[in-house]
């Protein structure tokens, strides 16, 4: 086991201040994230055994993912190399300070594997990926939420500075945190891995059953949509014309994707 130090206990998921939704889904504009989210809830309410759960989370902040009835019967640890993301979490019984790439739990340890929207940060993603296959339980099931490098929107993250991404955050998604300590936007480095074809090449490889896999359009574009519409036409169209010279059913507009992965 790799050394880290535990500075955060959580109050229990189920304490009054509960609320019907988590604060990820409420946050998320009506359209198709919030659509694969609902799903990807209802997936893992119908397939985690009865019970109380354990739940890794291989990075963690503020806001929660998972659904309040998997929540509140659930420990979740979360390990994250970030001091002030650690600090703003609330939600989990145990928080570790470490690095997802390195830090291992004994095997067999737990129900579920949740890394959302951080992947597409990780220097060396398969080796996080081996620790979570490790950590987890026969039947056990990893979620990844992340970015689809190949879209439009990956396109722009991939090659566009730092300080883009926090302009962006602030003055269209009108985010005035952003940027500052424990705050997104965070440097992304799109290991290959990310790309989905090489994590589905991946799981197959290294035994994991892929029972959800969806592509969807990036939540930016609803978000813009609502604050900058003439902006949003214009991506809009712009969209239209790259999926006109792109093959099949293509659209770079599906800028994030949700897997769901099972440990055979």
């Amino acid at each position: 086991m790799n050394e880290a130090v535990t500075i955060g206990h959580a109050p229990a998921a189920n304490s009054p201040e509960a609320v019907q939704h988590p604060q990820a889904l409420l946050e998320l504009a009506h359209g198709e994230a919030r659509h694969s989210l609902l799903t990807v809830h209802a997936i893992l309410e119908a397939t985690l055994p009865e019970g109380e759960l354990s739940i890794y989370e291989a990075g963690g902040g503020s806001t929660s993912f998972l659904p309040l009835k998997v929540l509140h019967r659930a420990h979740v640890t979360v390990v994250d190399i970030d001091e002030d993301q650690i600090r703003n979490n609330d939600y989990a019984q145990q928080a570790i300070l470490g690095d997802i790439q390195t830090y291992r739990f004994r095997p067999n340890s737990f129900d579920l594997v949740i890394c959302y929207n951080v992947i597409e940060h990780v220097p060396d993603v398969e080796a996080a990926l081996l620790h979570f296959c490790e950590a987890l339980k026969p039947n056990g099931l990893i979620l990844i939420g992340a970015p689809n490098p190949r879209s439009l929107s990956g396109f722009v993250t991939k090659y566009s500075p730092h300080w883009f991404h926090v302009w962006f955050y602030r003055y269209v998604r009108g985010d005035n945190k952003a940027g500052l300590p424990g705050h997104a936007p965070f440097p992304t480095l799109f290991h290959p891995l990310v790309t989905l074809c090489n994590l589905e090449a991946f799981a197959e490889q290294h035994g994991l059953q892929m029972i959800y896999r969806k592509q969807y359009e990036s939540p930016r574009y609803p978000e813009m949509r609502l604050r900058m519409p003439v902006v949003a036409a214009l991506v809009d169209a712009a969209a239209r014309v790259m999926n006109f010279f792109l093959p099949g059913k293509a659209d770079v507009r599906h800028g994030d994707y949700h897997v769901i992965l099972r440990k055979r």
